[in-house]
């Protein structure tokens, strides 16, 4: 079983994101604090496990958290201020919902902007190590994949409910053949340079 804590502060939250790397829809991020007596041995860093486990266990952790919040940066944001501050914003957002407020925030991945009067501590692959990460993780993958689903059904061409907005061979083809859309984020690298697109 992945730890319970990483400080000795009552309130522990832990943050985690969803959809840095894809180049359609939103970053979603979400935060969760898990009470002391929690305990799962099947949760994991939600990439790790299959959708139909995810599913399950967010059910599990939306009943047990103490509070949870999930949020959505969306494409205009992330053009703006690009990825890795959208994802740290939707992070805070996330973060600064939950009520009770955390004492002690874990983050995962390496790169975070600090929240007032919360200390917090960065780990690398944390969602791996920690439960509130591992739960944060499930709640932002699963909540970003219903969001790409719904907007499949606009876009259907460009197999969301498949790709989830990642780059794969199949989504590129689809933007050769029909162009980028209003979800896609422009500033992203939507094709290889040899499939160049006129924006």
């Amino acid at each position: 079983m992945l730890s319970k804590k990483f400080s000795n502060y009552n309130f522990e939250a832990g943050t985690d994101e969803a959809g840095r790397g894809c180049i359609a829809g939103p970053v979603t991020a979400a935060a969760v604090i898990l009470p002391d007596d929690f305990e799962n041995e099947e949760i994991n860093d939600s990439k790790k496990i299959s959708s139909q486990l995810r599913y399950k266990l967010r059910e599990l952790i939306e009943d047990k958290a103490l509070t949870y919040k999930v949020t959505h940066i969306y494409e205009d944001t992330i053009e703006k201020i690009n990825i890795l501050h959208a994802s740290i914003q939707g992070m805070q957002e996330s973060v600064l919902a939950l009520n009770p407020q955390p004492e002690f925030l874990i983050v995962d991945g390496n790169k975070f902007t600090p929240i007032p009067d919360i200390l917090h501590q960065c780990i690398v692959k944390g969602d791996m190590k920690y439960l509130s990460l591992a739960a944060a993780s499930i709640l932002a993958k699963t909540y970003r994949d219903d969001y790409m689903n719904k907007i499949h059904e606009e876009f259907p061409m460009y197999n969301w409910k498949k790709n989830k907005g990642y780059p794969t061979k199949e989504h590129r083809i689809a933007i050769t053949k029909y162009g980028p859309c209003k979800y896609h984020r422009k500033k992203f690298k939507l094709l290889p340079g040899q499939l160049g697109l006129e924006l």
